[in-house]
């Protein structure tokens, strides 16, 4: 078994690191092609591919009449997404923020976690709130389609780096190919991350962990492993606004697509646990929240604020399994968290926010 599982730990990385090379090459050919700008791309095809993994989750839990599943995995995939993702790729190089994302996608993801929290207030997000969620979702695509078309210059109004040279311009079926390598990277990434899953409970479970501590953590991280995947190789290969699109974009998707759809599908729809109400929702909206100061800061995230959305995962990580294995430092944990640590984070993103207000002004 120790073979088996170590072999699909390793199967699983190297289909999610060719996955994401074909993906993110295919999606900044593609976008170059045909004038839209990579944010684009990365806000909605890049998003809906390394979503994937989350939706097919949760579909399947739903289905199965364990909403806890899809509900946590869609929260912890949120928080892994943000503090995890977006603090390693931040910690690997600087990334810079478009105006359009602290403009408009970031308050629509913030929008989206308030109308999830707002639907979800009741104890349960029925299937008319998942039909809610998904015309959101519709509507928030659609107007992303109308945007692109709009202003085919946008990409160059944004502060990104340039996209490499398209390849194969000059064959008539080019963006074919472009096409089948975007269709080939979401198939490497999902069968990917379905190893890495499989694996990665595996050695849990060896190790003597609970079901609750695989779920919250495991499977989260494991359906968030496309988005880390696909963000690092786009900004090792300089293609920024497609790494922190997808991660916006992917939250977005993973709270009106994914619990949208698992609601649906579910007969009698998601039941929300009281600590996912009292601990998990609000953390996810502090996480969203916390982006704006931070992004609108020189829209650029510096390698110490990437530091500091890991540190944060860290902790998160740290509560959830003391919490479930009950062990009595936790109390203390709480203690500081509570008292100093989000305090002081508190100040230091108002700080920021002040200071960046006033250099726009």
């Amino acid at each position: 078994m120790t073979l088996l599982t170590f072999a699909y730990l390793i199967a699983g990385l190297v289909l999610l690191v060719a996955g994401a090379e074909a993906l993110v090459r295919g999606a900044s050919n593609l976008a170059a092609r045909f004038g839209v700008s990579p944010l684009i791309i990365g806000l909605t095809v890049v998003a809906f591919g390394t979503s994937a993994p989350e939706t097919a989750v949760s579909i399947q839990a739903s289905l199965e009449g364990s909403g806890d599943i899809a509900v946590g995995n869609v929260i912890g995939s949120n928080i892994a997404n943000i503090l995890l993702i977006l603090g390693l790729s931040a910690l690997v190089a600087p990334l810079l923020v478009s105006r359009q994302l602290v403009r408009l996608d970031v308050p629509v993801m913030i929008g989206a976690g308030v109308l999830t929290f707002l639907l979800a207030w009741n104890g349960s997000v029925s299937r008319l709130d998942g039909m809610v969620l998904l015309a959101f979702l519709l509507l928030y695509t659609l107007f992303l389609i109308i945007l692109s078309k709009r202003d085919r210059k946008l990409a160059a109004t944004l502060e990104a780096v340039e996209a490499p040279p398209v390849e194969g311009n000059s064959r008539p079926f080019g963006w074919l190919v472009q096409l089948l390598l975007i269709v080939l990277g979401l198939g490497l990434l999902v069968l990917g991350s379905n190893l890495l899953i499989e694996g990665a409970v595996a050695l849990a479970r060896a190790l003597g962990l609970s079901e609750l501590v695989i779920g919250l953590t495991v499977i989260a991280v494991g359906t968030s492993m496309p988005e880390l995947a696909t963000s690092l190789l786009a900004v090792y290969r300089g293609e920024r606004d497609i790494a922190v699109g997808n991660v916006v974009g992917s939250c977005i998707f993973n709270l009106l697509l994914v619990l949208g759809a698992g609601a649906v599908v579910s007969a009698d729809g998601l039941s929300i646990s009281p600590n996912a109400l009292a601990f998990d929702l609000p953390v996810m909206l502090a996480v969203f929240i916390a982006c704006l100061p931070i992004f609108f800061s020189g829209y650029r995230i510096n390698r110490w604020e990437g530091l500091l959305f890991f540190g944060y995962y860290g902790a998160y990580t740290l509560y959830l399994v003391m919490f479930s294995t009950g062990l009595p430092a936790i109390s203390l944990l709480r203690h500081a968290m509570t008292w100093y640590v989000l305090p002081l984070t508190a100040i230091t993103l108002f700080v920021i926010f002040l200071r960046a207000w006033k250099l726009q002004r």
